[in-house]
């Protein structure tokens, strides 16, 4: 993990906390990018089933993305985008095929070892949100932080920086239902970076969001990248939001193909 230093502070001190705000805003400085390999996939391919009914979820794909870079993985629902993305996140094995993140090899990881990459070395974004109902907004992004048994003051100083990050320093103590879809969503953004992880990866997140709101929240991942230098990978099938991409892979029927 890359430590919560000073950045992280400027960084926060720039939102505005408004619902839909262009990240712009909310950038401290720009983190410089480095020629590091956070993700690797070489030959990976998933079936499930067999015989006549097997359906091959993904085939054969290999391809990395570097520190800082926003990566987008395109395809029509059924590709295999949220089938790849558990596979690189841990949580699912390839059949065949080698996947590493920030150097470790999670094809070969045991329980113990998928349970710590998935605490701190990879975050998770997903499309229904995934909060706890009865938890406030604060108690949400703080969840990741109690796992790792960070102290108290150290942990509430890192959530109050997070919500001030994405944009929501006023409403700490609002639960989800208070909150509006994208509102959630950026709740959701905030408890992924909790443990300030080498890799996000985010799983169709504006995909219960109306256009304007979708656009934001790709905004403020977009300025995850520049300010943190994570690595992100978005699956998503809105040509509107892959523009904001560093580079797209698309997914055809489990392959990669070109456009």
């Amino acid at each position: 993990m890359n430590g919560w230093d000073g950045t992280a502070g400027r960084v926060a001190g720039s939102a505005d906390g408004r619902d839909g705000t262009a990240a712009s805003g909310l950038l401290g400085r720009t983190a410089t990018r480095s020629v590091e390999e956070v993700v690797r996939v070489e030959g990976v391919s998933r079936t499930f089933g067999r015989g006549e009914h097997a359906v091959h979820a993904v085939r054969d794909v290999s391809f990395t993305a570097m520190r800082g870079e926003l990566l987008a993985v395109r395809g029509r629902s059924g590709a295999g985008k949220t089938t790849l993305l558990n596979m690189i996140g841990g949580l699912d094995r390839p059949d065949r095929g080698r996947v590493v993140v920030a150097g470790h090899d999670v094809t070969a990881a045991g329980e113990k070892e998928l349970l710590r990459l998935r605490r701190g070395t990879v975050g998770f974004i997903f499309q229904t949100f995934g909060l706890v109902p009865i938890l406030s907004a604060a108690e949400n992004v703080g969840v990741p932080l109690r796992l790792a048994k960070v102290p108290a003051a150290e942990r509430e100083e890192r959530v109050a920086m997070l919500l001030e990050l994405v944009g929501l320093g006023g409403h700490a103590a609002q639960r989800p239902y208070e909150l509006s879809g994208g509102q959630q969503q950026r709740v959701a953004v905030a408890r992924a970076l909790a443990n300030d992880p080498d890799l996000l990866i985010a799983d169709e997140p504006t995909g219960q969001l109306d256009s304007e709101t979708g656009r934001s929240i790709m905004d403020l991942l977009r300025a995850v990248v520049q300010a943190r230098g994570t690595t992100i990978l978005v699956a998503t099938h809105d040509l509107n939001l892959i523009e904001l991409a560093d580079r797209a892979l698309t997914l055809r029927d489990g392959r990669l193909v070109d456009g």
